[in-house]
């Protein structure tokens, strides 16, 4: 019988998706720093992360569940799980900000599907994404190839939680909106000419 997968957040699919050194920073260096776009993330899900239920549409709302699979190691949390009249889970994921152009947060959304598919043995073919700049849901289909991409992230972000090493930093314009920039420094460490500059010069008399 194989060994138990440690767990890792599926938070952490999310990070790496958006760049592999922030998620490093975040789940290897156990660093965190807010900034005004996450401080509105917080303040959005401080309304939605108490555990609780309600209905909507009739349908029963389970708000912050627990979440996990075994067969790919991953933990979490649902912001919320609609159970349908068939008892299938639809989870729904809340984001402050406005839909983006990668499909960062559809990946997050993917890995909750995968979970609750393996938690309560009914297929969930899709899912949404609340955003509250607009107000209103946009579906998400869990097709193929997002199941796919949370496959290849969680083995990416196993691997490089073993490796415990940080990877280089991208310095374009993920790094403007990043409350990481300050202890990343992408500008200076991205700049290896100058890197071997400051070496050569080390040594010399």
């Amino acid at each position: 019988m194989p060994e138990p997968l440690d767990p890792i957040p599926i938070s952490a699919l999310q990070h790496w998706r958006y760049c592999p050194r922030q998620c490093a920073l975040i789940h290897i260096e156990q660093t965190f720093d807010d900034n005004v776009y996450t401080a509105r993330g917080n303040a959005l899900h401080a309304r939605v992360d108490t555990p609780g239920e309600d209905r909507h549409a009739g349908n029963r709302v389970i708000r912050a569940m627990p979440i996990w699979s075994e067969q790919l190691g991953l933990i979490g949390r649902a912001d919320a799980v609609e159970i349908l009249p068939d008892g299938s889970p639809y989870p729904i994921e809340y984001k402050q900000g406005r839909r983006k152009a990668k499909r960062y947060d559809e990946l997050q959304l993917a890995a909750q599907a995968l979970c609750l598919e393996e938690m309560i043995g009914k297929a969930v073919p899709e899912g949404a994404l609340f955003y509250a700049s607009s107000g209103k849901r946009r579906v998400v289909t869990i097709d193929t190839s997002l199941r796919q991409q949370v496959q290849q992230a969680t083995e990416a972000v196993r691997s490089m939680l073993q490796a415990g090493k940080l990877p280089p930093p991208v310095n374009d314009d993920r790094c403007r909106d990043c409350s990481l920039y300050d202890r990343c420094q992408p500008q200076a460490l991205a700049d290896t000419s100058r890197q071997t500059l400051l070496l050569q010069q080390l040594y010399q008399p």
